[in-house]
């Protein structure tokens, strides 16, 4: 049980949250939620133990999995021992017990010493652990023969899955992880998903992957009119919920405002007559009316829509024969694809198979190896690249950026795109060297919707964004009359949008029609 009393929190002279009180039981999977800014991160800090509240406090268990994201202390460790030292008790009394064993003499305090750490060993399945932590890597997608290798050794986001593990591993009788599906692909995801789901502690997770949360959570801890409000369900459930009682509060104070309003013209008709004892009665009732305070919401969707001035020819994009990769190196070929008017395609696969080194071919940043790639008459391309952090140059305030993009949609039109994507007034004057990644991604895609493509190119578009703008981005898709091509982990985008997938797999590469569902139909057939 993870239980919080009175915490209060403030960050850069703004409130977060205020008092809360709220518990986590076990057996129970709590998805903490809100929008960019919110507070999720920081109150995940708080339930670690990082960082301190303004007031308040909180009790924990002892034995904690954290999701840590600083590799750095690990790096010199062999990939296996990082994992196991997420259980504290069973690794410091291994690691206590070999240097017992590498002493040349050992004293008689010595083998008593062995004997308790043996029996520690043995109460934490020490004997097993590197079987077990071999299991779990190899279900996060890390191959045995990197279990033997130093973590420093490993890209960057092949270490997050190893830090991951870690957390994991032990049994802890609480689960803290802070965007574990980050640098996930949707393998990894899937066995992440199963494994939380058979997990019987208290888990806190902050993710922006709908789909995931919906598949894990019992429950959602949603941080809004700064405070913690706790929904049973998952997302989806916890989005119906929350409507539906602030519809209810906002219906009650509609039929309020109108007694209180008949209430007032008896009052002003009878004040200072006959009935003034009536009136003064009415008086007291419109007290007893007095709405409910309705504390203004910190959630903020953008409104993202992609349009169009021509839709180009009725085939989009044909691909034939199309091998990938580098001068040395062929990572697949063979492909063959009709993308007509209309597509939305998505390209799936693990990470690191050439995703996006088949967007960059497509896009004519890398050549092909073989084959051809011809986009269709009047086509129109709006790319969107994974890496866009020098998309943005500094130097420039957001506006100046955009209206430099396409000054003949004139001022009005610059800041109406910039408004929809919740850069009005003096946001829209924001420093573009001082964008966060959430900023950053928001920018791109109004200049995206500015500039009125009929075909879409987007590399990984989520990433940096809450759930609110991801669901936007998705209606946008959804009703975007023109074509787009899409690489991405988010299962309920692909579900919901794609008609086509491209799926990168073991040095092959496959076109399947429908969504998600089908898609995995067609594998497991």
């Amino acid at each position: 049980m993870i239980t919080v009393n009175n915490v209060s929190k403030s960050f850069g002279g703004r409130k977060l949250f205020d008092e809360v009180n709220t518990a986590f039981g076990p057996g129970k999977r709590f998805g903490l939620t809100g929008p960019n800014g919110a507070g999720k991160s920081t109150f995940m800090k708080i339930l670690v133990g990082d960082l301190d509240p303004d007031s308040g406090n909180l009790s924990r268990p002892k034995r904690l999995g954290i999701l840590r994201q600083d590799h750095t202390l690990f790096d010199h460790m062999r990939v296996i021992d990082v994992v196991i030292c997420g259980n504290k008790r069973l690794w410091d009394s291994m690691v206590e017990k070999e240097q017992i064993l590498a002493k040349a003499d050992m004293t008689d305090e010595d083998g008593e010493k062995l004997g308790e750490l043996e029996c520690i060993v043995a109460e934490e399945d020490g004997y097993s652990a590197e079987a077990d932590a071999a299991v779990m890597l190899e279900g996060l997608g890390i191959v045995q023969a990197s279990h033997e290798r130093p973590l420093s050794e490993l890209k960057g986001g092949f270490k997050l899955r190893v830090l991951l593990a870690q957390a994991l591993f032990g049994n802890p009788q609480a689960l803290l992880l802070d965007e574990p599906t980050n640098h996930l692909d949707l393998e990894s995801i899937e066995w992440l998903e199963d494994f939380l789901i058979a997990y019987n502690g208290v888990l806190v997770v902050i993710s922006h992957d709908r789909h995931f949360l919906n598949s894990v959570c019992t429950h959602i801890a949603d941080i809004d009119y700064e405070t913690i409000i706790q929904y049973t369900g998952n997302y989806d459930d916890m989005v119906r919920q929350k409507a539906q009682i602030r519809g209810q509060v906002e219906s009650s104070n509609q039929k309020k405002l109108e007694k209180i309003k008949q209430l007032q013209d008896f009052v002003s008709r009878f004040a200072a007559g006959t009935r003034s004892s009536q009136a003064a009665s009415r008086k007291k009732e419109i007290e007893r009316l007095r709405p409910d305070e309705i504390k203004r919401s910190n959630i903020q969707r953008p409104y993202i829509k992609f349009e169009f001035d021509k839709p180009g020819g009725r085939e989009a994009l044909t691909v034939h024969k199309l091998a990938c990769g580098y001068a040395d190196t062929r990572l697949y070929g063979g492909l063959h694809v009709q993308v007509d008017r209309g597509d939305k395609v998505a390209v799936i696969g693990r990470n690191g198979v050439g995703k996006t080194t088949l967007i960059e071919t497509l896009m004519g940043k890398i050549p092909a190896l073989q084959g051809n790639i011809k986009w269709g008459h009047e086509v129109n391309v709006g790319y969107f690249p994974q890496e866009h952090e020098g998309l943005i140059p500094p130097g420039f305030t957001v506006f100046n950026w955009m209206f430099e993009q396409k000054p003949e949609a004139g001022k009005e039109g610059v800041r109406s795109v910039l408004g929809r994507m919740l850069f009005s007034g003096e946001d829209g004057d924001k420093p573009t060297a001082t964008l966060s990644g959430g900023e950053r991604v928001r920018t791109i895609l109004a200049r995206l919707m500015l500039l009125r493509h009929n075909t879409l190119v987007l590399d990984e578009p989520t990433n940096h964004m809450d759930l609110e703008a991801i669901s936007s981005l998705r209606d946008g898709i959804q009703t975007f009359p023109g074509t787009c091509i899409f690489v991405t982990h988010d299962r309920d985008l692909i579900e919901t949008v794609a008609n086509k997938i491209v799926a990168i797999e073991d040095g092959r590469i496959d076109v399947y029609p429908g969504g998600w569902s089908e898609y995995r139909r067609a594998k497991k057939g």
